[in-house]
């Protein structure tokens, strides 16, 4: 299994938009070969000192796949170009980590 954390920064005011997208596109990629989690978060405000406060313009979008091919496969799928098309108004970067347990 491996973990991936995509940053995703957005441009101004865009965020409600983005994920409008985004939760459009969550059926399709829960129906792919090896997904096990794969949905946006958001940050969450606190009083924890350490905490990286992300802002309003930023989703981070937590995935779980069974294997490094499962995530490939999944970024060349024909319904990733099309919602990568749909956003591309949207985001500023993307900042993506791959990860597997340690």
């Amino acid at each position: 299994m491996i973990h991936v954390l995509a940053t995703i920064e957005l441009h101004p005011g865009q965020r409600d938009a983005f994920l409008r997208e985004f939760h459009t596109l969550m059926p399709l990629v829960h129906a792919e070969r090896g997904c096990l989690e794969y949905g946006p978060a958001v940050n969450c405000p606190t009083s924890i000192p350490v905490q990286n406060h992300l802002g309003d313009d930023t989703v981070t979008i937590i995935e779980k796949w069974a294997d490094v091919p499962a995530l490939e496969a999944h970024l060349k799928a024909p319904h990733m170009m099309d919602y990568r098309g749909k956003v591309k108004l949207f985001v500023k970067s993307v900042t993506l980590r791959v990860l597997q347990p340690a």
